[in-house]
């Protein structure tokens, strides 16, 4: 098979959670055992950290390997999900697998994992630590990819477990309080290892305390340690950044400019404190990954500015979390004199009318449907936006929704895409190909 006919065998043989939603959730780690134990337990060959949380943790885990990557060390990293290209999820140093890998993988072994019916996660999640056992890392940054405690990414032993924040998403899965939000998320505290919280409440505090206290691990509350004192957007070298002021570790310029990347660098900082008893960490090595992280691992979607004259915008912000940030920084653009266009669509399982309570009334409004089967409707998503008394007009794709935007800005205006990770994809697949995108199946 060729690259892409493995990638379309993996979507379609594997139910995909991207794709198709719940449908391809699959609750238990019995799968996840059989492969490991099929592939001699390849996570036990390198150090790991894990990470989870419901907003955040990608960025946290994408910086947390650029640091470490600059040290010197070989680093894997293993996110999710991919945007445009499924090896996106699995890099080393900031370098994608290589596509043979993949075909290779899939020949190899799919006699072995037909017939255990895996699910697109389990199967990706065994390729991640395969890969990196066979290139030696040093150590792995792991993103969880729903929840925590039954999520195929916890059969590990970290050497420092973090949780960014909790707020609802997948409440179908992992339960309709914070608290039981959190006994999931929780589930990735093991024991004797330190584990950072970077944000919490009453409610999710005493949830992560019991659990700490039960596996002997030792609990840090990011925000009962503040690292960042103050921080305020620069100009550094023609670039707009995030300047920090922090207790430890001096200035720090930050090149992810999302207003939630602030409790984001409170976490990752906390985390540093720990990761340098194992890991010989320089303030170099912490300042130039914070400058450089989006280049040095291949982050992209958070806040991203694709271009200005008209400034172009996309973030991958999806649930009532990640907006009570986002509603915040488009709302200062649209009361600021510029005119801000919006390009929004949903998935089908968000709290959309929470989401679309928070968007701000002074923008001119593009609806559209991301290519995915569990993108809402364009035609739901106008409804839905005139009880909000939110105005625009509807688009069937993502493409036309941009280009519509483009040709309506002038060149001090704003444009921003958003409202899911698909719909940022759809976004960055048009812009790298210039072509009409297709519904994936």
């Amino acid at each position: 098979m060729t690259y892409d006919e493995t990638i379309q065998y993996l979507f379609n043989s594997a139910p995909l959670f991207q794709h198709v939603g719940g449908a391809a959730y699959k609750e238990g780690l019995s799968t996840t055992h059989i492969l490991d134990a099929h592939f001699n337990h390849p996570h036990n060959q390198y150090k790991t950290i894990h990470i989870a949380g419901t907003n955040g943790k990608g960025s946290c885990a994408h910086t947390i390997a650029a640091i470490l990557q600059h040290t010197g060390l070989k680093v894997g990293l293993y996110t999710s999900p991919h945007l445009v290209d499924f090896r996106e999820r699995i890099r080393i140093n900031g370098e994608m697998m290589p596509q043979q890998y993949v075909i290779d993988f899939v020949e190899e072994e799919r006699s072995f994992f037909e017939p255990l019916h895996p699910s697109f996660f389990e199967l990706t999640t065994a390729l991640a630590f395969k890969y990196f056992a066979e290139q030696h890392v040093d150590v792995a940054v792991i993103e969880v990819g729903l929840g925590g405690r039954l999520d195929c990414t916890n059969i590990i032993s970290p050497i420092l477990s973090i949780i960014t924040n909790i707020s609802f998403d997948h409440t179908q899965f992992l339960g309709n309080t914070l608290a039981q939000i959190a006994s999931e998320k929780a589930g990735i505290i093991k024991h004797k290892v330190p584990v950072i919280i970077g944000e919490c409440n009453a409610e999710t505090r005493s949830v992560f305390e019991h659990k700490a206290h039960e596996v002997e691990a030792p609990i840090l509350f990011a925000e009962d340690n503040k690292e960042v004192l103050s921080s305020e957007f620069s100009d550094l070298y023609g670039h707009k950044l995030l300047h920090y002021t922090t207790r430890s570790f001096g200035d720090i310029y930050g090149e992810l400019t999302g207003e939630c990347q602030i409790k984001n660098t409170n976490t990752i900082l906390c985390a540093l404190h720990s990761l340098s008893k194992i890991f010989s960490v320089t303030h170099e090595d912490i300042t130039y990954a914070f400058e450089h992280v989006c280049e040095m691992t291949g982050l992209r979607g958070r806040w991203q500015i694709l271009q200005e004259r008209p400034t172009i915008i996309c973030d991958t912000g999806h649930n009532t979390g990640g907006w009570q940030y986002l509603a915040h920084q488009l709302a200062q653009i649209a009361t600021s004199g510029n005119k801000l266009h919006i390009v929004f669509g949903m998935a089908s399982d968000k709290d959309i009318e929470r989401v679309m309570s928070t968007l701000p009334h002074e923008a001119c409004y593009y609806w559209t449907k991301a290519s995915v089967k569990r993108a809402t409707s364009e035609q739901t998503i106008a409804n839905i936006a005139t009880k909000y008394d939110l105005h625009g007009k509807t688009y069937s794709n993502v493409a036309e929704a941009y280009e519509a935007a483009v040709n309506n800005a002038s060149t001090n205006d704003y444009i921003y895409v958003g409202g899911s990770s698909f719909i940022v994809a759809d976004l960055l697949r048009y812009k790298q190909t210039a072509l009409p995108l297709e519904e994936n199946t």
